[in-house]
């Protein structure tokens, strides 16, 4: 559709205008921390306010588009977005650490949101009649102007199944990525933007407390769609609460796998056990932070993932060979580094394995070999914590009400994963388990990426099921005679 389009580092978008800043930031590739990648612009809160204006206005028009128009212009994105996947996969691995492979599927998937979206739209949006002594209709229409806040973690698809979705229920929205990882989005984001209208799609990037105050006390943003850490959903929601905004979130997760007596643990369980856990270096909401596996197989289960974990090579994603990229930013490097000291400290068993790619320039980047913890108790930070990280206490269970307790015994509920070859037990177990969704003999996303479910308790608010998002930004109706 467009020949050129413009360099966004250091950028935001509003109102169809990419604009240039006073203040920027560097973005550092986590893998060799002398390398800058791009810039990430500092917005002043004139801008993130003339952003909400530039939405609202285009919120007018864009509300009163016809679905057909939305779900084509949505795939004609889609078909342009997919020439320049290949270009983008480095960038990603560059400013984010996820290994080339982990990159690329990212990428794909967000096209896949696209697509699965738009043609969601076309099957779900319409009209429903009831007749229970009244012709009642039940009608959809957009909620208004829709901000989406994501993470630096898994900054593509988190940002995509917001976006997507919330656009093609005629919603105009401000999409404010990660600091420390913006870049992919931004390059991914103005070609979408530029088959909508002016105004549809706007980006602010900078100091998330300040744009989220913003934003949240603007009663003209009608939907607040964030993933982050459980506090900062916190202070969003008590700031929101003066316009009642609709929140969507997806916050923490201290996901809890359980091995039972029975379970298979041959070379492809483990390698699932292995990913469910190292997935993104594991810095995944939804990883695998701590097992629970039966005592008679814990020995067992100890020794085989040890050995796995020897087999995963740590450097720059960048490299073809390399299976796990580094820690993303500082901070959460040195959070990863103090808890295993601690837990080191506390009399626990911590064994490190791994191999490091490239030895010479190991401190170059915020690598971390990952690490078993064995010999800690229920009520170790280690079991408690979100770790965030390539992190994995192990400790045994007796019974099914035991394990049940323990995984059960944590403020988060995002997922959980239950390995047996009983199916009964598997759903029996999943019935008790206090989490958004339970997988059985594995621990990973689902397939159709329409699918989803935030979790529980301080994991999340809202629910996704198979229309890809599209009630959560929409509001039903009644219309009778």
């Amino acid at each position: 559709m467009i020949a050129t389009y413009p360099n966004t580092s250091g950028q935001c978008l509003i109102n169809g205008e990419w604009r240039k800043v006073e203040k920027t930031a560097d973005v550092i590739n986590p893998a060799n921390k002398k390398e800058k990648v791009g810039e990430v612009a500092l917005c002043s809160p004139e801008l993130v306010k003339e952003a909400i204006d530039s939405a609202a206005e285009a919120f007018k028009d864009w509300s009163r588009s016809d679905i057909r128009e939305r779900a084509a212009r949505m795939n004609q994105a889609a078909e342009e977005l997919a020439t320049i996947v290949e270009e983008n996969v480095s960038l990603l691995v560059r400013e984010n650490g996820k290994s080339l492979v982990e990159a690329k599927v990212d990428l794909l998937r967000c096209m896949d949101v696209m697509k699965g979206s738009a043609q969601e739209l076309l099957e779900w949006w319409g009209t429903e009649t009831y007749n229970g002594g009244q012709n009642v209709q039940i009608r959809r229409r957009p909620r208004g102007v829709t901000a989406v806040i994501t993470p630096w973690n898994s900054p593509m698809i988190l940002t995509f199944k917001r976006v997507i979705p919330a656009v093609l229920a005629g919603n105009t929205v401000i999409v404010k990525p990660a600091t420390n990882c913006p870049l992919t989005i931004m390059s991914f984001l103005k070609i979408v933007a530029a088959y909508f209208p002016a105004g549809v799609i706007n980006i602010v990037t900078g100091s998330g407390r300040e744009i989220g105050d913003i934003i949240s006390s603007d009663s003209r943003v009608r939907t607040i769609a964030f993933v982050g850490s459980t506090e900062t959903g916190k202070d969003i929601m008590r700031k929101s609460s003066g316009t009642l905004q609709k929140l969507y979130m997806e916050l923490g997760g201290n996901d809890p796998a359980i091995v039972f007596e029975d379970a298979n643990l041959d070379k492809d369980a483990i390698e699932r056990l292995k990913m469910g856990v190292l997935r993104a270096a594991g810095q995944v909401c939804s990883a695998i932070k701590r097992i629970y596996v039966h005592k008679s197989r814990y020995d067992e289960l100890v020794e085989k993932l040890t050995q796995a974990f020897e087999r995963v090579v740590v450097g720059n994603g960048i490299q073809p060979d390399v299976t796990m990229g580094p820690i993303n930013n500082e901070a959460q490097f040195k959070y990863v580094t103090e808890l295993l000291e601690r837990t080191s400290e506390s009399g626990a068993n911590v064994v490190t394995a791994g191999i490091q790619l490239d030895p010479e320039t190991w401190d170059q980047g915020y690598f971390m070999l990952p690490s078993i913890v064995t010999g800690v108790q229920q009520d170790s930070e280690i079991v408690q914590a979100e770790q965030f990280g390539p992190v994995i206490p192990i400790l045994p269970f007796s019974t099914m009400d035991e394990v049940i307790g323990l995984a059960n015994d944590s403020q988060f509920g995002l997922r959980a994963s239950v390995w047996t070859e009983n199916e009964e037990i598997a759903s029996e177990v999943a019935d008790r388990l206090e989490a958004g969704a339970v997988f059985h003999n594995n621990h990973t996303i689902f397939k159709d990426l329409n699918l989803d479910f935030p979790g529980l308790k301080e994991s999340g608010l809202s629910r996704e099921t198979r229309h890809g998002s599209l009630e959560l930004f929409a509001d039903s109706y009644g219309f009778a005679d």
